[in-house]
């Protein structure tokens, strides 16, 4: 099976072209190839297929085989892909998606997509709370979706927080988030910057995550501490992303490719 490794703020998944055949025990496959020792090593597989409804269509497995709706970071590297290769001439894309139709525009150079800003769709707030005691503290997080759900917790010192210890917990607070949760931290530097570090459902911490930058900006607007309007930076471990919130949300970033290969499956 052929194969290539892109990614999006270091944000790695390993992208398979399904246009003309689909690969079976998709799931198992992912945390096969997923593994950073014995397989190709990344956050997940992405899946680039034909689309009735789109120009194409993309599924998303994390690295526990579990299927995402979405991928903030991934989306921007299918939509690479399919140019780069010439499966498509078009700079404006739509691509179906398990929560929705997502449009992106490419920004081209030299015949190459260097960044893509997605339209990601209206954020959903669907409530605020605090978490179950963790070593003793509660943590106050708002609950926002973004086709997949989000727990976002603004704190200080971010770049020193247990990531993993807290959010593993939180991820798997189901009383709380019956699905799981992506689980967002993150630090206010100003007004029009954050910094984010991210627990993402079924795959860890990761080096960043699209859809969780959307979600802290979100958040931040709703507390009065960014500007609907203004574009807000969001620096995540992997790189930065340009997120501004309009009547919809529009993210803005890199798109990279590492590799192509072949493997044995």
């Amino acid at each position: 099976m052929k194969f290539t490794k892109m990614h999006g703020c270091a944000n790695d998944y390993i992208y398979i072209d399904c246009t003309a055949k689909q690969p079976g025990n998709i799931p198992q496959l992912a945390v096969s190839l997923s593994d950073r020792h014995t397989g190709i090593g990344g956050d997940g597989i992405v899946l680039i297929c034909k689309s009735d409804i789109a120009d194409f269509k993309m599924r998303m497995f994390n690295a526990d085989g579990s299927e995402g709706a979405m991928c903030g970071n991934a989306i921007r590297c299918v939509g690479k892909y399919v140019y780069d290769r010439k499966l498509t001439a078009k700079t404006r894309l739509n691509i179906e998606t398990l929560s929705g139709v997502k449009q992106l525009d490419l920004s081209v150079s030299d015949g190459r997509v260097e960044s893509v800003t997605v339209n990601m769709g209206k954020p959903v707030i669907r409530g605020k709370g605090e978490t179950e005691p963790i070593s003793g503290v509660r943590y106050c997080y708002t609950d926002i979706s973004m086709g997949n759900p989000h727990c976002v917790i603004f704190i200080k010192d971010v770049l020193n927080f247990d990531v993993a210890g807290v959010g593993r917990r939180i991820e798997n607070m189901t009383h709380l988030f019956p699905d799981r949760t992506n689980v967002e931290f993150a630090e206010i530097i100003d007004s029009r910057t954050l910094r984010m570090r991210v627990w993402e459902r079924g795959s860890g911490e990761t080096m960043a995550c699209g859809t969780g930058a959307c979600a802290c900006v979100a958040a931040a607007i709703e507390q009065g501490k960014c500007q609907a309007g203004t574009p807000v930076t969001v620096f995540l471990k992997g790189g930065s992303l340009e997120i501004t919130l309009k009547s919809e949300i529009f993210m803005t970033g890199p798109a990279e490719f590492v590799f192509d290969g072949e493997i044995e499956i």
